[in-house]
């Protein structure tokens, strides 16, 4: 898979072990930044996160900051993004087959280096479930993101 990460400053010590990670298990990462721990704006990081993944260019997205929190709630502001904080792997496994969650958020001020392996290695494994309830239910989202998007006039 292709894999684009991005971090906030709060996340960066965190950064390049979750690279690593990702690398490790054979992914291609498409890095957005920032490359160090200079003050940023967790919105524009989950901008830069979204896009490939929105655009197809990308499968998944992994964003790091310090609880996870903030950029998750970024992340699903964005038409076409299904974003979750995951620091276990049983909530990282279960957003993907149920929810077809498509960008995990990790909190670098919550998980070390083997929770963080762990989870991404259980978000990556994942595959969206058959269940025709699960599809329904993410279809139903979808048309929430429509509806809510659209212009009422």
């Amino acid at each position: 898979m292709k894999i684009v990460l991005g971090n906030d400053h709060a996340g960066f010590p965190l950064k390049e072990h979750v690279r690593s990670v990702l690398e490790g298990l054979g992914h291609e990462v498409l890095d957005v930044g920032p490359n160090g721990t200079d003050p940023v704006d967790f919105p524009d990081v989950a901008k830069a996160v979204s896009a490939p993944v929105r655009a197809g260019e990308a499968d998944r997205g992994v964003l790091v900051c310090g609880t996870g929190v903030g950029a998750a709630i970024a992340a699903n502001k964005i038409a076409g993004i299904r974003a979750t904080v995951a620091h276990d792997t049983y909530t990282a496994r279960q957003a993907v087959e149920h929810d077809d969650v498509n960008v995990v958020c990790l909190g670098a001020w919550l998980v070390g280096p083997a929770i963080a392996t762990q989870v991404l290695e259980e978000f990556l494994a994942a595959r969206f479930s058959t269940d025709p309830a699960f599809r329904r239910r993410v279809q139903m989202l979808n048309e929430m993101e429509r509806e809510m998007t659209s212009d009422p006039a």
